[in-house]
Parts: C-alpha cells; structure tokens; sequence
C-alpha cells in the first residue's frame, strides 16, 4: 500500500514537471524558428498543459483500464471548472471576453454532450454502450474543426498568446524537451499502476482513484497555470486555458485514445454519470458567468469571490458523492 501511495505521488510530481519542462524546451525551439507566440500558445502550451492527462489514458487504454481512462477526463475536466476556477476566482475577480462566453464555452458544452451521446451509442456498437474507433475519429474531426476556427479566428488579430522567451541555448532547450517527455511516459505508467493498485488493494473502484486522485494530480498544470496568470493579472487566460484544456480533453484526448485504443471502451452507468456531471459543472460554468454580471456597463462578463464559492462548494459536494457510490 505504501509502495503503491508513493508510485502514485511520484508519478504526478513527474507529470507536472515533465509538462513544464516540455512546454519551456519546446516554445524556446519554437521561437528559434520564427513560429509566432499565438502558434505556440495554441499548440505547444495547450498540449502541455493537457499532456498529463494524455499519457495517463493512453496507458490506461492499453493495459485495459478503460474506468481509469474515462474517470481521469472527466474527473479532470469537472476539477478544472470547478475546483481551479473556483479557487481562481476567490484569489481575484476573473473577467471573461465576450467571445469566449458567445463562442469557446459553448463549443466546450458541444463537447460535453458529444461524449455522452456517442458513449450511448449502443445500438450501433452491438448493444455495449461505449467508445469505438469510429467514436474516436469523430471526436479527433470535431477537434480538428475547433482548431481550424482557432485559426481563422486569429487571422487579422495582433498580439494573442504570448510565451515569454526562456533564452534557452538549443541543447538545453532540445533535453529540456526529450526530458520532458521521458518524464510524461514514465510519470504516467507510475501513476497509472499506483492508482490501479491502490484501488485493487482498497477494494474501491478504479474509476473513483481517477476521479479524484489522479483527475486533480493531472489538473495541477491548470491550476497552477490559473493562479499565476491571476497573480499577473491576465485573468482571461485562467477562463481561457480552462476552457481550452477541457476541449482538449475530450475531443483530442479521448478521441485519440479510442481510436488507437487496441479494445473497444466499455463504459459503465458509473462513467456515464461522471460525463453528465462534467457537461453540468460546463453549464453551470455559462450560467454562473451570467449571473456574475458585469464589472461595467461595457466590460466583460466576470467570476467573482461569490461564485468561486459556490464552485469549490459544487466540487466538495461532487467528491462526497462520489465517494459515496464507490
């Protein structure tokens, strides 16, 4: 059990600092070459951020943990709005652009009820609700259309994501990358068989380990990527790379998995119900914005210290159920 707590702990510390080290080698090879901070912020930062979440499924996929691979996106999905939003937003009041609120967050929501459409899909998978790899390639197409509007969206748009400039020399910044991802492999292969074994040895779920334990481990890139662009006031970065990351998570992520998954993804009412209440905390997310109100007459929408406690609320009565169910 012990053997099996400290597996599980190391391997997210090497998952957070793998994703660090990734983000900052890559985006300094990057900028090496003349690729825009926009570019790389879309790409390289988005992945990063993400990438824990990645590695962690698609193991989870090939040794047969299908729980853990839906549990750990749709854990971390929920935790990303609201356990790191909520606390965000009870650091500083977080304004949130219009476009974002009209555009990204419903697209995030069509992502959500996307999911639980094609994981009840029965009828056309022989009767076994589930993700298939025709499921996997539809996510990866619809992810596919979400990037290409990120593209045009920028078109005749100056500034955008910015990277700050690391001034890495191209060796370091070359093993900075390859160390990073080594750390991403082997990070997530000692969480996954940590989780897994806690879990055989506790006589719980796998699904319940990947909701909580491992869903916040692999969220802290988010959340610590939260609180510092609050600290420096870019506060529309927090609603911004939150939104994005869970776009990601299940269209890029999960479609990915699904489609080089080896099996067919089985999923149970268990991970069914963990993908409602993901779609719900991304509603709640739209509906809290509404009611937040505005800074301004002319400013944007906003998440205060009101609604950071209402969401970190909605977490805690999240994880008490739950844990509850097993």
């Amino acid at each position: 059990m012990i053997t099996s707590a400290v597996m599980l702990i190391g391997g997210l510390l090497l998952l957070i600092k793998g994703a660090d080290y990734l983000v900052e080698g890559a985006s300094s090879i990057a900028m090496r070459f003349g690729i825009s901070g926009l570019v790389i912020g879309l790409t390289v930062v988005a992945f990063g951020t993400s990438a824990p979440e990645l590695v962690v499924n698609l193991i989870a996929a090939f040794t047969g943990n299908t729980d853990l691979a839906l549990g750990n996106v749709n854990g971390s999905n929920i935790a990303n709005i609201l356990l790191i939003l909520g606390i965000t937003s009870l650091l500083t009041t977080i304004p949130v652009k219009s476009r974002t609120v009209i555009k990204e967050i419903p697209f995030m929501i069509l992502s959500g009820a996307m999911l639980i459409i094609l994981m009840l899909d029965a009828p056309l998978e022989g009767g076994v609700s589930g993700l298939s790899r025709i499921d996997g390639l539809v996510l990866l197409g619809f992810f596919s259309i979400f990037m290409y509007y990120l593209v045009l969206s920028t078109r005749g748009t100056k500034g955008g994501a910015t990277v700050e400039k690391t001034h890495l020399k191209l060796v370091t910044a070359l093993l900075m990358t390859a160390g990073g991802l080594f750390a991403l492999v082997f990070g997530g292969k000692l969480t996954v068989d940590g989780a897994t074994a806690i879990a055989l040895s506790m006589g719980i779920s796998e699904g319940l380990i990947a909701a909580t334990v491992v869903a916040v481990g692999t969220s802290l890139p988010e959340l610590v990527t939260s609180i510092v662009a609050a600290r420096k006031g870019k506060t529309d970065v927090a609603v911004g790379g939150i939104v994005g990351s869970n776009i990601f998570n299940i269209m890029m992520i999960l479609g990915l998995t699904a489609t080089i998954s080896p099996n067919f993804m089985a999923v149970t009412s268990q991970g069914i119900w963990d993908a409602t209440m993901a779609l719900g905390a991304m509603i709640v997310l739209l509906v809290a914005l509404f009611a937040g109100g505005k800074q301004t007459e002319d400013s944007d929408l906003t998440l205060s210290k009101k609604e950071g406690l209402v969401f970190v609320a909605l977490y805690l009565v999240y994880l008490v159920f739950i844990v509850i169910r097993g």
